[in-house]
């Protein structure tokens, strides 16, 4: 039976502020683990450098304890069902970021983590999108995660964030050659990530902001009936014009009316009428002034039954940045809100990039399949948790935010968020064990050499 657990407030590893916003998670783990939970996620947050079990133990003084194998299975072993965790994590972060009224922007994305091994049997060799281009095809070993992200407006941050809360792997091909059953695509897993997050959120609009890998007809088609699709849309799509109404007699009723005209051919027609409309980041530029036209069609291709679609085509009155189009599968999207929409998909690659510098993904080194499953999500799902934990203490008080005569910064970031939390866990455990005094701080000697070992190690 799983239930609460109830511990002594000396033995917390973390403040009482964040096993707060924990509590939701506890019933999702049997009462002997999640104590044990609670210490390796304070050792991860402490951790600097590689995310391993081992220096998560270290940095809590705990390299001598002859029970490490416990918090090694946690990981490999133990009865917990990372989508639950997953669900938990999107209604905390919703209902302490959002509105009821507001819509739930959604971003997907997916990513390589490098990682090699003959035991990893979920490796396999894809395009590497950081170190390629279109000229240039490098290839990368590793695996394939796909993670659904919230894009929300953060306080403390002042900007819109990704916060990552489900994330799925999804092996290559090859990965089900000596398997029964078929294999799946990125779309496929996309398809069902989308479905299951809309069983989450039952009374919410949700609208999911994807790139181009993700405008597939199948795709949009299965999910559009469910939540609303932003993407890309190529210029050259089979656009066509709704049926017109069935008429009398036999025959079967025409699924889609007379061919329209490319967008690049709309492009280039003087006639079209443009809206200005000005747009607070695009393509690395604030504040930029484009000119925007929509319209509505019916997406078809061959073998596939059309998806009515609002297209969105966006250009640079200067010339300076190339046209570009996009789609949403609901209908009544305002094309303001669609082209908002998508510029905050591109915050889902600088999370990408905050993890690998500051949470250790791509260093962690679990070899069984469970364990591999769970570390890489379980890391994504920390920097959500971090950004929530720094968001309670930021409502009294702006953050500490780390400047220099050759560095100045007026905005936090997730370093700065990140080394907030640390310090009120530091502090926490410190306090429980010494009196506090104005003039010192008085720190007992474990803690000391905890302290010395972090800075002496630290990569």
């Amino acid at each position: 039976m799983q239930h609460p657990p109830h511990l002594r407030p000396s033995s917390d590893p973390l403040p009482a502020r964040f096993l707060s916003v924990l509590a939701s998670f506890a019933d999702l783990f049997t009462q002997p683990t999640w104590p044990h939970v609670l210490v390796l996620l304070a050792g991860v947050i402490l951790t600097p450098g590689r995310r391993t079990v081992a220096a998560a133990l270290r940095i809590l003084g705990r390299e001598r304890d002859p029970s490490f194998c416990i918090f090694h299975r946690i990981l490999s072993r133990a009865a917990w069902s990372s989508r639950a965790a997953a669900s938990r994590l999107l209604l905390l972060l919703t209902s302490s970021f959002l509105p009821v009224s507001d819509p739930v922007v959604i971003g997907f994305d997916d990513t390589i983590e490098r990682r090699w091994g003959p035991k990893i049997r979920a490796r396999g060799i894809y395009r590497d999108p950081v170190r390629s281009s279109k000229g240039h095809f490098v290839k990368a070993s590793g695996l394939r995660w796909l993670s659904a992200m919230l894009l929300v407006h953060v306080p403390w941050a002042d900007r819109i964030m990704a916060l990552p809360f489900f994330t799925v792997l999804a092996p290559s091909k090859r990965f089900y050659a000596d398997k029964l059953r078929s294999p799946k695509t990125l779309v496929d897993w996309a398809r069902q990530a989308a479905l299951q997050i809309r069983r989450w959120l039952p009374d919410r609009y949700i609208v999911l902001v994807a790139d181009s890998a993700f405008a597939a007809i199948e795709f949009l088609a299965a999910v559009r009936q469910h939540l609303c699709v932003v993407t890309r849309l190529r210029l050259d799509a089979n656009l066509f014009a709704f049926p017109p109404p069935k008429r009398k007699g036999r025959g079967r009723p025409a699924i889609k009316g007379k061919r329209l005209r490319k967008l690049s051919a709309v492009l280039k027609d003087p006639k079209v009428r443009w809206q200005r409309y000005r747009i607070s980041l695009w393509y690395g530029r604030t504040n930029r002034l484009v000119e925007i036209t929509s319209g509505m069609a019916l997406w078809y291709r061959a073998g596939v039954a059309p998806v009515p679609i609002r297209w969105l085509l966006v250009r640079d009155p200067n010339g300076e940045l190339d046209p570009q189009a996009f789609l949403a599968t609901d209908l009544d999207a305002r094309p303001e809100d669609i082209l908002a929409w998508f510029v905050r998909r591109w915050q889902v690659e600088v999370t990408f990039e905050e993890v690998r510098a500051h949470l250790g993904v791509e260093t962690q080194r679990q070899w069984s399949d469970k364990a591999i499953l769970r570390s890489t999500p379980a890391l994504l799902g920390l920097f959500s948790l971090i950004t929530l934990f720094a968001h309670e203490p930021s409502k009294l008080g702006k953050l500490k935010i780390r400047t220099a005569a050759w560095y100045p910064k007026a905005i936090p970031t997730f370093s700065d968020a990140i080394a907030a939390v640390r310090r009120q866990i530091w502090a926490h455990q410190i306090s429980f064990m010494s009196r506090p005094r104005r003039d010192r701080v008085e720190i007992p000697t474990h803690i000391w050499h905890r302290m010395q070992n972090a800075l002496a190690y630290a990569a």
